[in-house]
């Protein structure tokens, strides 16, 4: 299953989740922390069959090296999306994972274990979003590839940080949106090169955990 980002330059392709370049990153200190180079590995998993409450809250807290994002899961909207999400976030799966696709201004793109944005986690849902959806800042989507059918999604995500993306078509999954840390976001979204969506510096999901209330 091939997976890939290339840049806003061609905004349908800017979220796709196929390969791209081995990434050569640069392990920084501050704001962020230095971490050792993760092991990439593949985590397939079998496709679960967990479904969320939707009269509760479910808040997924992402601990990076440069801070935590909390993101609150739109169940409503995307049951099966966000389902998937919390099952994959407790069976530990993104932990040491990390962002490796960042275009400035744009989106921070993470979810692959095996950093390369070749590969999820075995399996997909279907889950197209609402037409009137916008992929405003802090939005959370779910990356695809230009020939899956709108709402297609493995693992990998999306964190919108910038205003470009909001030309987006509504193809992609509907995650939930960032409601703490976006100024972490913005951060992690230094570290790309603006053309190739490259990464400058190895950002890593460390911790995951869901909150539910």
């Amino acid at each position: 299953m091939k997976r890939g980002l290339l840049l806003l330059l061609l905004a349908v392709l800017a979220l796709t989740a196929c390969g791209s370049e081995k990434n050569t990153a640069t392990v920084g200190t501050d704001p962020c922390h230095a971490i050792k180079t993760p092991d990439p590995e593949q985590r397939h998993v079998s496709k679960p069959a967990l479904t969320l409450d939707p009269e509760k809250t479910y808040d997924v807290k992402l601990v990076t090296n440069c801070g935590s994002i909390t993101i609150e899961l739109d169940v409503k909207s995307s049951p099966k999306t966000t389902a998937s999400f919390v099952s994959l976030v407790r069976r530990r799966f993104f932990v040491g994972t990390i962002f490796h696709r960042i275009i400035p201004g744009f989106v921070i793109q993470g979810g692959d274990p095996t950093g390369t944005g070749n590969d999820g986690p075995g399996y997909v849902t279907v889950e197209a979003p609402p037409a009137s959806t916008k992929y405003t800042e802090g939005v959370v989507a779910m990356a695809k590839t230009q020939t899956e059918a709108a709402g297609t999604a493995g693992s990998q995500f999306f964190i919108v940080i910038g205003p470009d993306a909001a030309t987006l078509k509504p193809d992609y999954a509907l995650l939930g949106k960032v409601t703490d840390g976006l100024d972490v976001a913005k951060v992690i979204g230094t570290y790309g090169d603006a053309s190739t969506g490259a990464i400058t510096r190895l950002i890593e999901i460390e911790k995951a955990t869901v909150d539910v209330h």
